[in-house]
């Protein structure tokens, strides 16, 4: 599902108009990377958390030279589902 596939989807669940919906998730997506860039958790109760991991620095090789390159450290977001959630997708 993309984007715009979401939107439909929303707005024929909560009967709002696509533009309406449009904003809406614009805004949460908006609100969502807003607070992970500044080092906060989104929580959803139900349905999942948002956070970032710092990962390491590591040995890694160039998939094209094959010559060892290093990856430096770097952040992630990392998605862990609610309880709720994970059981839709058992």
């Amino acid at each position: 599902m993309n984007k715009t596939e979401l939107i439909s989807a929303v707005a024929a669940e909560a009967a709002l108009t696509k533009k309406e919906t449009k904003k809406a998730v614009d805004a949460f997506i908006k609100t969502v990377e807003n607070a992970i860039g500044i080092g906060d958790n989104v929580t959803l109760f139900g349905f999942g958390t948002f956070t970032t991991v710092e990962k390491k620095s590591r040995n890694g090789v160039n998939p094209k030279t094959r010559e060892p390159i290093n990856i430096p450290a770097h952040k992630v977001v990392k998605f862990k589902p609610g309880s709720a959630f994970a059981e839709v997708i058992k």
